[in-house]
């Protein structure tokens, strides 16, 4: 008497031994990453940037940043009712820090995420398709190398609206480059292994190469190079609020130093009103290249970074 194993139940073992796999992966992987120092301070110093963003509505409400509800005096100094002093509107510029680390990280993760997503697409298809193609998008992508990132994404929020969709989109589509590059290389390397040949001889398309051999073996590229590009596109979210190009109805680390230049900060000492979104900006972006050379070290042993 002979049973047939039921659909499903033939289906569960490769989906159960495809998550073992997962995470066995996520296992080794966090094995790895935790013995390199550097890269748990900065992954600690993130953690408590993300929890203070995610409870800054309970921490310090929503009114912290309303001109007309400010609880103190213009530029006060540091006290014990304002650690931090208040900025030219009275408010209370701890609760404005804290409150501008949403926009700052959320620009930040989301420039850095369509900045690699255009760089890991194009990388790809480069590297897969070759011929004329290539050629083309490797020039384009050479003369997006030699401009000034910063220049373009300057350009592009100056003649869009100011909104913070303009500037996601302004440091997106400046700094896929260095992605498309990197991927592109390694790319052409997944493609000459000859496991591609046979999955090519037995009648693979373009789509299930790409998307099946390719991107799986990219991906540990992508994943480090989005934690670097994260600190970049930061710092050009900072520049650009600090150049009157952000979004005016939302608080950023960068609009808090457009604002205490405007309220001449520098010419009158005012260092509380100064100091701290400089200090938050450079931390933030150090704890992202810590993290992503970390991760850029476990996931590929060879390049010895320190640890």
């Amino acid at each position: 008497m002979t049973t047939d194993t039921p659909p499903r139940a033939a289906e569960a073992g490769p989906r159960r031994l495809a998550r073992q796999r997962r995470r066995r992966s996520a296992i080794r992987f966090w094995t790895r990453y935790r013995t390199h120092r550097a890269g748990l301070v900065g992954l600690a110093a993130l953690a408590l940037f993300a929890l203070a963003a995610l409870t800054a509505p309970l921490t310090v409400g929503s009114d912290v940043a309303d001109v007309t509800s400010a609880p103190g005096l213009p530029m006060e100094s540091p006290s014990g009712e304002f650690p931090l002093g208040t900025d030219r509107f009275g408010r209370d510029l701890l609760g404005l820090l804290l409150w501008g680390s949403r926009v700052s990280l959320l620009v930040g993760l989301l420039a850095a995420v369509l900045s690699v997503a255009i760089g890991t697409l194009l990388g790809i298809t480069a590297g897969h398709f070759k011929g004329g193609y290539a050629t083309v998008l490797m020039r384009v992508t050479d003369w997006f190398l030699v401009m000034p990132t910063l220049v373009l994404a300057i350009a592009l929020a100056t003649v869009m609206s100011r909104s913070l969709g303009t500037v996601v989109l302004a440091i997106g589509v400046t700094s896929w480059p260095t992605t498309a590059r990197l991927v592109r290389a390694q790319t052409l390397a997944v493609e000459s292994r000859p496991y591609i040949e046979r999955a090519k001889a037995l009648g693979g398309g373009h789509w299930h190469i790409m998307s099946r051999h390719v991107l799986p073996n990219v991906m540990p590229l992508v994943l480090a190079q989005t934690t670097l590009i994260m600190s970049a596109s930061i710092l050009a979210e900072a520049t650009l609020a600090f150049l009157g190009l952000g979004d005016p109805t939302v608080v950023s680390w960068g609009g808090l130093l457009q604002e205490a230049r405007e309220a001449g900060a520098v010419s009158s000492g005012d260092w509380w009103y100064l100091v701290p979104p400089g200090i938050a900006i450079a931390a933030v972006a150090l704890a992202f290249t810590l993290c992503g050379r970390a991760v850029e070290s476990v996931l590929n042993p060879r390049l010895g970074v320190d640890r």
